[in-house]
């Protein structure tokens, strides 16, 4: 069994790990993103849309403390509207329509590029540690 040591260990390359994977690198920490296939890194399965009245909330409060979500929206960028126009100024907001292909072309260049951060494809079988995760075991290949 080999055993490499990270500093954090992110289980997973959908928006949250993508997000939770680059901050840590950004960081400074040695961090291993840890995905079951990295060619589906930032994959959108059913729906292309980023934004709307709460994730779009969301994508501006990732984007104000320097995550990569909005950035790569705006980039895979197809079309853009505004909903809610019919209830009020209160509940308008936008919503993004991005490419499905470049989306998640982006997200993995980003994060291939990202020092400090090791994309590895496997799948994480068991914690290791009692009170406190210490590590983790993964069937990698």
């Amino acid at each position: 069994m080999r055993q490499v040591h990270y500093d954090v260990i992110v289980v997973g390359a959908g928006h949250a790990g993508i997000e939770a994977a680059l901050a840590s690198a950004r960081l400074g920490a040695r961090t291993l993103c840890l995905t079951l296939r990295a060619d589906r890194i930032g994959h959108l399965p059913c729906n292309c849309s980023i934004g709307g009245p709460a994730k779009g909330h969301m994508v501006r409060e990732i984007d104000a403390l320097g995550g990569q979500m909005g950035i790569a929206a705006d980039r895979a960028l197809t079309h853009i509207r505004r909903v809610g126009t019919g209830k009020g100024p209160a509940v308008q907001t936008l919503r993004a329509h991005v490419c499905k292909t470049l989306y998640p072309a982006i997200m993995r260049e980003t994060l291939q590029g990202q020092h400090g951060l090791d994309i590895v494809e496997g799948m994480a079988e068991r914690l290791i540690g009692n009170e406190r995760v210490e590590g983790l075991e993964a069937a990698v290949g």
